[in-house]
This record gives structure tokens, C-alpha cells and sequence, in this order.
């Protein structure tokens, strides 16, 4: 659940992003997960969705090793949130919070192998296979 205003706009990273809509002091608690806000959905479920519902939820939804056996999938804007090697939040638990003084209009970015080690690999393979070489 994000914690501090925010709009979605065009990203420098990918497609859209989350970006502050006000200036945000380091130290600042932006996201943290609430059952209202994010889904668990488990694997069993997921895999009995359409092809359509289940190619959605690979783009927005994530495992998270505190909720094994399923995704977690943010239901606001959240789901904007884009990775980064050098995130403007850090991820402490089930909280996000900004690393740093974050102007308004930059866009927030989480460390997506922060919420789940595995993803780290899918990422660098990602970039490497785009030309992007991350």
C-alpha cells in the first residue's frame, strides 16, 4: 500500500513508471504491504486462470519469500513500481522506504531481487537478452 502520493507516468526504465507526486525526505516510509492493497494469490489459483490473466500477472505480480506457495500483486499503483540496480527506496522487511532525498516528478524504483533473491538472475538475463547488459 503506498504510503505517500504518487502519479504514473512515462518511465526512463520501461514503458510506465511510479513517480512521486511530492518531494520525499530520505528515511520516508513509501510502500508497505497490507493484505486490503496486495493480494496473495496462490499458485493453484494462478494456474487455473486464462492465458490472458496469467501473462498480466507475470508483468505485475512477484513471489515474495515471506508468502510462499503464490504471488503477491499489488492492487494500487504500486504495481507501477520499476527495478533498479540503484533503487531510490530500499526494501526493509515488508516496507519500502526512500534511500534518499527524492525530488517530485522522479520515479521510484525498488531492487525487484529484494523482494525475492531468485528474481535478480530473470532480470540480468532479461537486460543481457535486450542489449541492455545489466
Amino acid at each position: 500500500m503506498l504510503l505517500v502520493p504518487t502519479t504514473v507516468g512515462p518511465s526512463r526504465i520501461e514503458g510506465l513508471g511510479l513517480l512521486a507526486a511530492e518531494p520525499i525526505a530520505a528515511g520516508t516510509e513509501v510502500w508497505r504491504w497490507h493484505p486490503v492493497f496486495d493480494a496473495f494469490l496462490p499458485d493453484a489459483e494462478v494456474a487455473a486462470l486464462p492465458a490472458t490473466a496469467r501473462a498480466f500477472l507475470e508483468r505485475y505480480a512477484y513471489p515474495a519469500p515471506e508468502l510462499p506457495g503464490g504471488l503477491s500483486l499489488n492492487l494500487d499503483d504500486a504495481r507501477f513500481m520499476n527495478h533498479s540496480d540503484d533503487p531510490t527506496l530500499e526494501t526493509v522487511g515488508e516496507v519500502c522506504v526512500a534511500r534518499r532525498d527524492i525530488a517530485a516528478g522522479e520515479e521510484l524504483t525498488c531492487d525487484y531481487g529484494a523482494f525475492h533473491p531468485g528474481l535478480r538472475d530473470v532480470i540480468q538475463a532479461s537486460a543481457q537478452a535486450a542489449g541492455r547488459g545489466n
